[in-house]
Order: structure tokens, then C-alpha cells, then sequence
């Protein structure tokens, strides 16, 4: 028990200590910053440059998902994520030492270039995110926290983070065995996450971008708009275009549903889904439905 104590103890001074960091410290090398600056250009272009010409600029939500934006960036890892999810590490280790397992690495790729386990790295975790997303969307108490994400009626840029922190834990916990059995040799994996992050915000964008043949690799917001789609077609009843950053899962999984570009699509859950309008009802509402 002291050990735990002492790992919970030293996650919320180091995570303090990295934060605290990252807004003291501007520099290329940083997310918070990185954050932000995508954010307001990627803004700056919905300004300039609307799909929905009628969307206002301070759309409906705009404050409520930046909060977002921060929350599951940030806040959520300083109050709670990051000192549970390294307690539950250790105590997984600890599970596996019990059968004298000490390793879990099976495939060792470190001595591949670092720009080559960079490229692996981001096409197998956004293969297991695809995967994990089908799931939020076919398991019925999994599907009750990823409705927070659905639940954005107007999107934008920072609709990328309104999702309910049970979905990092979901998400994380099933990546953690997969990603654990390989050997990267690299433990910086910045401009992975930053890639992620600015074509999450693009797809989730206001913006019209013309694809072309890349729309068979990349996912963007014509194609994710219809992803948020109010209404379902009876050809894909539990959703479609799972793809977080690549495209290219859904049309090999024939997941794909994209007819047309509709930049007036109605969005959002069906009235009969409706989610409280406040932070707080949307982080309690999944766990009263779960438990009814």
C-alpha cells in the first residue's frame, strides 16, 4: 500500500511540476502551446474561410468545448487521470509478476529509424483507436459516455474535445497491452500526438477542404460531418466513419458512409438522446443512465 501511496503522491507532484512547466516554459517543444496556437489559427480560418456561412463565429457551445479543450487536455490528468492511470500500471505489473511475468514486450522495433517507429506508431494506435471508437459506438454503457462527444450541435475547431474522461480511460486502457508488447526504442512521440491533434481539429472544423484522393487516407470534416449525423441510414445503424485521423480503415472495413457533401446536415443526438446542457450534467448523466 505504501508504494501506491508513494506513486500517487509523486504522479501529482510531477504532473504538477510538467504543467506548470509547459505554461511558464513557452517553446516549440510544448503542448500547451501548441494547443492554443492551433486552436486560434484553425479558428482564424473557420472566421475567414466558413462552410456554414450562417454558423455564427461564437457558435453554439463555443465556451462549453473549450472548457473541453482544456479539461481532457490538461485538467482532467492534474486532478485525477494521470495518478490513477500510473497506480493501475503498477498494479497490472504487479498482476503479471504474480505468473513471473516481467516483460510484456514481444516485437522489438527500436532499432528501426526513429522516423520509422514514429510512422508505426501512429498507423497502429490509429488502427486501435478505430477499433475502440466502433466499440463506443456498439457497446450500450460505452455508448452512453461517448453521447457527450455526439452531443455537439454546432461544430467547430474544439468539438474534437467535448468527450466525457471516461473515454480516455477506456481508450488508453485498451491500448496500453498492444502498444506495451512493442519495443519502441523512443519515448517522445510529440509530433504523433501534435499531427493528431491539428487534423482532429481540422476534421472537426468548420471549413471546407477539398480532399481529393486523399479523402481515402485522411480523414476530414465533409466526411466526419456525417459521422455526427443527427440521423442514422438504415445501412449503418450503429454508426460510421470511426476513423480519428486516417480514413483509410473505414473504407477497407467498408465502415464508409459518405453520399454527398452537406455543409447544413443537422447534427447532434436525437431528441430522444438529449444530454444536459451544462459540464456537470454531461460528466454525471452517463453513469445515472448506466446505473438505471
Amino acid at each position: 500500500m505504501e508504494k501506491y501511496l508513494h506513486i500517487i503522491i509523486g504522479a501529482y507532484s510531477g504532473y504538477w511540476n510538467y504543467f506548470a512547466g509547459e505554461v511558464l516554459n513557452p517553446s516549440w517543444h510544448n503542448y500547451f502551446y501548441w494547443l492554443v496556437g492551433a486552436s486560434v489559427v484553425i479558428w482564424g480560418l473557420e472566421l475567414r474561410f466558413p462552410w456554414r456561412k450562417n454558423q455564427p463565429a461564437i457558435r453554439q457551445d463555443f465556451w462549453l468545448d473549450t472548457f473541453y479543450l482544456f479539461w481532457n487536455f490538461f485538467l482532467f490528468s492534474l486532478i485525477a487521470y494521470n495518478a490513477l492511470s500510473m497506480v493501475g500500471v503498477m498494479l497490472f505489473k504487479d498482476f503479471l509478476g504474480l505468473f513471473g511475468i516481467t516483460n510484456l514486450v514481444a516485437i522489438r522495433v527500436e532499432n528501426l529509424p526513429n522516423w520509422v517507429q514514429l510512422v508505426l506508431i501512429f498507423v497502429l494506435r490509429d488502427f486501435m483507436q478505430w477499433n475502440i471508437h466502433r466499440l463506443l459506438h456498439r457497446v450500450p454503457w460505452m455508448w452512453e459516455f461517448h453521447k457527450v462527444h455526439h452531443s455537439t450541435e454546432q461544430m467547430g475547431f474544439a468539438a474534437l474535445m467535448r468527450y466525457h474522461w471516461m473515454e480516455n480511460v477506456i481508450y488508453r486502457a485498451l491500448e496500453y497491452i498492444p502498444l506495451a508488447m512493442i519495443g519502441f526504442g523512443i519515448t517522445d512521440f510529440f509530433v504523433v500526438h501534435i499531427f493528431t491533434l491539428v487534423t482532429g481539429q481540422l476534421g472537426h472544423a468548420n471549413l471546407y477542404l477539398p480532399m481529393g484522393p486523399l479523402k481515402y487516407l485522411f480523414n476530414g470534416p465533409q466526411m466526419h460531418l456525417w459521422h455526427h449525423a443527427q440521423q442514422v441510414p438504415q445501412s449503418h445503424p450503429m454508426g460510421f466513419n470511426y476513423g480519428i485521423t486516417l480514413s483509410v480503415w473505414d473504407y477497407i472495413f467498408k465502415t464508409n458512409y459518405w453520399p454527398h457533401n452537406d455543409a447544413h446536415l443537422p447534427v447532434g443526438l436525437p431528441q430522444s438522446q438529449k444530454l444536459p446542457a451544462s459540464f456537470w450534467g454531461q460528466m454525471t448523466h452517463p453513469f445515472q443512465n448506466i446505473v438505471k
